[in-house]
């Protein structure tokens, strides 16, 4: 088996299977790796390979990608041995519906993995359910696999240099869809209502269709959003699968450090980490439950090739303070000053934090939301 880059996915491969042929542009020399041997990637001879699992991240633009015969995902390789799997993609959120799905589960004989956990080669293929938090660069690479229940979250622009275009990335993001068989449901958002599939699709535009749906009582649900659609759509899953709605578990469930996690200074002043807001959408989530207060927003980094245009928008309505960072910390700048948008060029996020403590007041959100 020949493996494209070495990392926690293909890592977890060469141990579970042996004589594989990982190729990475760390390694400088050919070394013996156990029964499996590392080479730079300028040595791979498709026409010595019969089946190529790319890491996840390596792009299709990639030489080795292109060049490739037999290329199969992570999720293809694992195909036939797959117990009954719940798939769980989208934008934002799928760590915290994997997760709460997990916590509901569990005494079902689930695990949970996939994109951010446990790899494939690591799970039990004699569980019950695997729950798969799974991401576009996977479903891309994805032709055999396909989940029993998929559950996808809104889609908006991510990963656009990766895939080529935001219609790329959202059509991998479809493609389990399509897959279902009759029986197999999934959860989507109602603008992909008429994705051909044979499968049973359970639409939503709120969290309020949701509960409407599964006869769920929104009350009893101890989270606000964003979190409060994802602890609904975890317990429609279970109501689906086992008739069961467990408002103890699903609020016992801790949301992970970094995700609009409010914390107070000692001049008791609202700081908000939301660090793992690593795209447009995630961020305007932030704007948005905050957005009645007086903002002092760190703002930048990599944009990924995304349209700002609906962030820069959101900007020009609330007119936060921002604080640029990163690589495109100029561009965001320029834009605020252009719009008059309060705004300094920090360029990095010690500079950021050091100018908010000088102007934050208590009755105001610092929001690192990157």
């Amino acid at each position: 088996m020949t493996l494209f880059g070495y990392g926690k996915t293909t890592g977890a491969i060469a141990k579970k299977f042996g004589n594989c042929k990982i190729y990475d542009d760390k390694f400088n020399e050919i070394n013996e790796f156990g029964t499996n041997v590392m080479m730079p990637m300028i040595e791979f001879d498709e026409t010595k390979s019969i089946l190529e699992v790319p890491s996840p991240g390596i792009p299709p633009t990639h030489p080795m990608v292109r060049r490739a015969k037999n290329l199969i995902s992570e999720y293809d390789l694992f195909a036939d041995t797959m117990p009954y799997s719940i798939w769980i993609s989208g934008t934002n959120g799928k760590t915290t519906v994997t997760g709460m799905i997990q916590k509901l589960l569990e005494k079902r004989g689930s695990m949970c993995g996939g994109n951010v956990g446990t790899p494939l080669a690591e799970m039990d293929e004699k569980a019950n359910i695997w729950i798969l938090e799974t991401s576009s660069f996977t479903l891309h690479y994805t032709n055999k696999a396909k989940p029993n229940l998929y559950v996808l979250l809104p889609i908006t622009p991510d990963h656009v240099q990766w895939h080529g275009s935001f219609e790329e990335y959202e059509k991998s993001k479809l493609k389990p869809i399509q897959a279902l068989k009759e029986g197999e449901m999934a959860i989507v958002p109602e603008k992909y209502k008429d994705t051909s599939t044979n499968g049973f699709l359970v639409t939503y535009k709120s969290e309020e269709d949701l509960c409407e749906y599964f006869g769920i009582e929104k009350e009893k649900v101890e989270f606000k959003n964003p979190f409060l659609i994802d602890a609904i759509i975890a317990l429609g899953v279970s109501k689906a699968l086992f008739n069961e709605i467990d408002y103890d578990l699903i609020n016992s469930y801790q949301v992970d450090p970094h995700k609009l996690e409010e914390f107070k200074d000692k001049k008791n002043r609202l700081w908000i980490d939301d660090s793992k807001a690593t795209n447009l959408d995630a961020t305007l989530q932030a704007l948005k439950t905050y957005e009645n207060k007086d903002i002092h927003l760190i703002l930048g980094g990599d944009d990924k090739g995304a349209d700002l245009t609906e962030l820069f928008e959101k900007l020009k309505t609330i007119k936060p303070t921002v604080y640029s960072i990163g690589k495109n910390a100029s561009k965001i700048f320029d834009f605020c000053e252009k719009e008059e948008i309060p705004a300094k060029l920090c360029g990095f996020i010690e500079v950021a934090v050091s100018k908010i403590d000088e102007n934050l007041e208590e009755n105001s959100v610092g929001i690192l939301s990157p």
